[in-house]
């Protein structure tokens, strides 16, 4: 199994303080790991390392042909296709989604613009597009303040099934951390209950 561990939280995890998506995306793949002796695992950080926006630079470097493109154009096509190609090599993906003004981040957002390319990981049918990141696995950590399961505020989930099912990864499970910034009782439950569906999902 090759791991893809996707940290989109603008916090970083330093011991128990910090990013809580991020705490229980690495829960989640340490599991993976120990049920999967052999197991690699690649993390993208981008509290740590930011990702830079899909900018007009940037669709300059994308859409000028390769032989033409400048150094700093080719490094920054590079750094996409490196982020297209740990995707390709994935077999179980693990994303850890703070829940932004009722959304994805923005670290999130920049990593789904520079590896949803027309071409290489959807392409276009004579019915559609088809998404080319098939036969993987999805588990998506959401942490969120308040509670939004399955309540119109909630926008990460529906975005993002519907994007990574327009790259070709239907088969994705939801873990939800709920009401982390309503007092203490309310965030150690809704830490307790995301752990609790962790456990499960792993145990399946």
């Amino acid at each position: 199994m090759n791991i893809l561990q996707i940290n989109s939280s603008a916090r970083r995890l330093q011991d128990d303080q910090g990013s809580v998506s991020t705490r229980l995306a690495n829960e989640m793949s340490a599991g993976l790991r120990a049920a999967n002796p052999g197991a690699t695992l690649t993390v993208r950080d981008f509290a740590a390392n930011p990702l830079p926006v899909l900018d007009e630079a940037a669709l300059g470097a994308l859409f000028t042909p390769a032989e033409d493109r400048t150094p700093e154009q080719a490094e920054r096509v590079a750094l996409n296709d490196e982020l297209i190609a740990e995707l390709f090599a994935a077999d179980t993906i693990v994303i850890g989604v703070p829940m932004i003004n009722f959304n994805i981040s923005a670290q999130l957002k920049n990593w789904i613009d520079a590896v949803a390319r027309a071409g290489v990981t959807f392409k276009y049918g004579p019915t559609g597009p088809v998404g080319q990141l098939t036969g993987k696995k999805v588990y998506v950590v959401n942490a969120s303040g308040g509670v939004h399961r399955n309540q119109p505020t909630d926008q990460v989930t529906p975005y993002l099934r519907t994007v990574l099912a327009f790259l070709g990864m239907t088969d994705v499970d939801f873990v939800y951390a709920e009401g982390l910034n309503m007092g203490p009782e309310s965030a150690d439950r809704g830490l307790s209950q995301a752990r609790s569906q962790i456990a499960d999902l792993l145990a399946a």
